[in-house]
């Protein structure tokens, strides 16, 4: 079993208190940012941050998809402002990591979590992180239109 990883980055034109204001607005950015694979979005606690809680289902492929129940923690004390949403129905954790940027700010999106064994495995590896960089790539766009726009 070995740890499987996506990261995906964009510079988005805007102040980074306002990218990451849309990061942790979970009541209304986010469902709005979502790409056709999140489906089912819920807002179960909070909704702005930290200690928010939030469901949905994701389509990775066509034949596998994930209940997600994300739980968010905000570490703004760092170098950098980051959030972290831990699936509580996985060892899935996908952190937003934004700094200051020439002309706005860089998002940087990490997603990992414990990958299968033997040779399921080693499709998960080879494969999955492709398939999560094209979603990542959409909800990070989307998030950069929506702020823009």
């Amino acid at each position: 079993m070995g740890r499987v990883t996506a990261s995906n980055t964009i510079v988005i034109e805007a102040p980074v208190a306002t990218v990451t204001a849309a990061i942790a607005d979970y009541a209304q950015v986010r469902p709005r940012i979502q790409p056709e694979q999140f489906t089912a979005y819920r807002l179960i606690e909070g909704g702005q941050g930290h200690g928010t809680v939030a469901a949905w289902n994701l389509q990775a492929t066509k034949k596998r998809s994930r209940d997600v129940k994300a739980t968010v923690t905000v570490d703004e004390a760092a170098a950098h402002w980051s959030l972290v949403e831990k699936d509580a129905n996985s060892s899935m954790a996908t952190t937003y990591t934004v700094r200051e940027a020439t002309g706005g700010a860089l998002v940087e999106m990490t997603t990992s979590w414990d990958g299968a064994g033997g040779v399921g495995g080693f499709f998960e590896r080879t494969f999955a992180p492709a398939g999560l960089k094209r979603i990542q790539h959409q909800l990070l766009a989307n998030l950069k239109a929506d702020v823009e726009g």
